[in-house]
């Protein structure tokens, strides 16, 4: 069967890569892929960009694309499923009404309550103003500690989401997604939800509306910085599984976090099908849903795909034909994963793009090392860097610091000016005994 790939990040490298070694896919194409993607066995490269919804089903269609992978977020709040599946095209991932559980964090949280799946209160607001005047009868003192989350109600890229400390955080976070509109129509409705205590973890589960197939837990690295501090990011790293969520732990999520949600779309009329991505924070009262995304995650697919044994494609193709009861349960390798992103210098903020990589060949030939590309492009007989996060460094391990030592071998091989990455992913699972 011929399969199309959408996205150009790391996560779509993964599912290229993962795809590939699939005997029932004949022809593999990525829109628009980077330099890893078109390395990889069977797969080319396409110039269309995964917004360009027509051009897609145009290309689906002329070249009997049998099955079509959407990656990143936004082709999916666009609607692109639906309009493949008018073409009576197959295509993986959720309708454009059921992905507002991830582009309108507003639309998620009333279902989450509808669906009495556990996750924080919280008020909803239509302006700067309103937003403002809530924060400051609350908190009428600036030295008060402000247990508050601000977000904005779209897709930011990850990033408009604010932990806040204290009066200034919320108000400045109120200003930048409402006033400053630095998110565009993302913040046209945000957020105001209480601040939880515990440590972040993500479980993600497959789904075609009625069996769930619920994935390891991972373990993702949002701040910029080692020991979580600074700016949000799209994701500094991940490993796989994460021992904070232990198998009585990913029980619970399943039956209390996944069923409820996937029935309360289903009786709304969205179903929902494809990938079902939760956020959780473990907190002392158990696990609460921060946020739903509805795609893979970036970097977390990373480590699941590389410990998944099983073929990707029988998967994702019974998703789509709602006959997921059918196949059996996904194998994993037991050894852990541990994916390292390295960025450009000044990311999440600016940062330029062009500089040559080098030593990419000297990571790839160490053992259990797969180094997924997310930021390149090829320039002639180089690869350069294209985007903030680079590279998804990715390592097999006996345990989770043995992973973790294989993945920062193979980081000290590559190079290019203002290359950087945090230094402590994975470390939170010491304390397990891990």
């Amino acid at each position: 069967m011929n399969v199309l790939v959408i996205g150009s990040g790391g996560r779509e490298h993964a599912l290229v890569w993962k795809l590939a070694q699939s005997p029932h896919v004949d022809r593999l194409w990525v829109a628009p892929g980077n330099a890893g993607t078109e390395r990889e066995a069977r797969a080319e490269n396409v110039p269309l960009k995964a917004e360009d919804i027509p051009g897609l089903l145009a290309f689906a269609k002329e070249n009997r694309v049998g099955l079509t992978v959407v990656g990143p977020e936004a082709p999916l709040a666009a609607g692109i499923v639906d309009a493949f599946q008018e073409s009576k095209l197959a295509i993986f991932g959720p309708s454009r009404a059921a992905a507002r559980l991830e582009s309108s964090k507003v639309f998620c949280k009333n279902l989450l309550r509808q669906a009495d799946v556990p996750t924080a209160d919280y008020h909803v607001f239509h302006s700067a103003d309103d937003a403002e005047r809530f924060i400051r009868d609350r908190y009428p003192s600036s030295e008060e500690d402000v247990a508050v989350v601000v977000k904005a109600d779209g897709l930011a890229a990850g990033k408009g989401v604010t932990v806040c400390r204290n009066r200034r955080d919320a108000l400045e976070a109120i200003d930048r997604i409402a006033r400053r509109k630095e998110f565009g129509e993302a913040g046209s409705q945000l957020i105001i939800e209480e601040r939880f205590d515990g440590e972040e973890a993500s479980v993600l589960a497959i789904t075609d509306g009625r069996t769930i197939v619920t994935l390891p837990p991972c373990q993702d690295h949002k701040p910029a910085y080692d020991g979580d501090v600074g700016p949000n990011t799209g994701g500094m790293g991940a490993y796989s599984p994460a021992p904070l969520v232990d198998p009585e732990m990913l029980g619970w999520i399943e039956e209390h976090i996944f069923v409820p949600t996937v029935h309360a779309m289903k009786r709304g009329r969205h179903p929902v099908r494809g990938v079902l991505y939760a956020g959780l924070m473990i907190t002392h009262q158990g696990p609460k849903v921060l946020e739903y995304n509805v795609r893979f995650g970036d970097p977390e697919c990373q480590p699941l795909l590389m410990r998944l044994q099983s073929d990707l494609f029988e998967l994702l193709d019974a998703t789509v034909h709602e006959r997921l009861e059918e196949i059996s349960p996904p194998r994993w390798d037991p050894r852990p994963a541990v994916c390292v992103v390295m960025a450009s210098e000044g990311y999440p903020g600016s940062y330029t793009k062009g500089h040559p990589i080098r030593g990419l060949d000297e990571a790839a030939a160490l053992p259990d090392v797969k180094v997924f590309h997310a930021g390149t492009a090829r320039e002639g007989d180089e690869i350069v860097t294209a985007g903030g996060r680079v590279l998804g460094v990715t390592a097999l391990g006996d345990t989770i610091p043995a992973a973790k030592r294989r993945a920062y071998e193979a980081v000290r091989c590559i190079r290019w000016e203002g290359a950087w990455c945090r230094k402590d992913i994975s470390d939170k699972a010491l304390k397990y005994g891990e």
